[in-house]
């Protein structure tokens, strides 16, 4: 709780709260957090844990997967979180397609759980920076319009990471994404985004791991303007090693 409080001093708006390792928060907690933050005006999402895999080749892990995606879902409303984002799982030795079909499936039996159960959460598949990865943002925006219930998480570093070098790193290509979003998924899904972003180191492979936005190539400024012209609302979730100091740059930036 005292990153809440610590988000409110800075000037900051949200925070995502991290069960990347497990969802090991007991119910009481979370609703105490859900308490302070609506108090201190913070807005809150969850991050699911990393061991998603809704293309698994084994049904135990998929089943596993589906589970851990349920159980943040339920802590999320407890903390009274808008959104749980989660990484969708990999390619394996499925082709894109086969595991397109898996994941479509896993997103649409855990909604169908929450739905069940009235849970006032949306699920986001994010955008993800390995190759080998589900989770182009062409692969995301798709799911997202197959799947009544989906929203997506955009992670700008892990697209310009994915796509390499001089790619997805520009006013015009930041335009280029935003554009393609609003014409995907509607208008609506730019003025209630969910959005990663930091520096990225990045091979032939893809994202290697997150720098400091005055470390990286990430032309941060430009991808401010694009928001700003495009009017994007919603939550930006800094990843920089550095959070705090980063995610101050970039508000500052966004409301100069």
């Amino acid at each position: 709780m005292e990153g809440i409080q610590r988000i409110m001093e800075l000037g900051l708006d949200c925070m995502e709260v991290e069960f990347v390792k497990g969802v090991k928060m007991g119910a009481e907690t979370a609703e105490r957090i859900g308490r302070m933050s609506k108090e201190l005006g913070v807005r809150l999402s969850v991050h699911a844990p990393y061991y998603v895999n809704l293309n698994a080749a084994e049904e135990g892990k998929r089943l596993a997967s589906m589970e851990r995606l349920v159980a943040s879902a339920r802590m999320a409303v407890k903390c009274g979180a808008e959104s749980v984002v989660f990484h969708s799982g990999y390619y394996g030795k499925d082709n894109e397609e086969v595991t397109f079909e898996n994941i479509k499936r896993g997103a649409q039996e855990v909604l169908s759980t929450l739905r069940a159960e009235r849970g006032q959460v949306v699920l986001r598949p994010e955008t993800m920076g390995k190759r080998r990865q589900f989770g182009s943002l062409e692969e995301i925006l798709r799911l997202c319009r197959e799947v009544e219930g989906l929203q997506p998480c955009v992670d700008f570093s892990h697209i310009h990471a994915r796509e390499g070098r001089g790619k997805a790193n520009s006013y015009r290509e930041f335009d280029r994404i935003l554009r393609k979003i609003g014409r995907k998924i509607g208008r609506g899904a730019l003025t209630n985004m969910h959005i990663h972003v930091s520096g990225v180191e990045y091979s032939n492979r893809g994202e290697l791991k997150h720098l400091n936005l005055d470390e990286s190539d990430f032309r941060y400024d430009e991808w401010v303007q694009a928001l700003k012209d495009h009017e994007v609302a919603g939550m930006v979730i800094c990843e920089s090693p550095i959070q705090e100091r980063d995610a101050v740059i970039l508000k500052n930036l966004y409301i100069s």
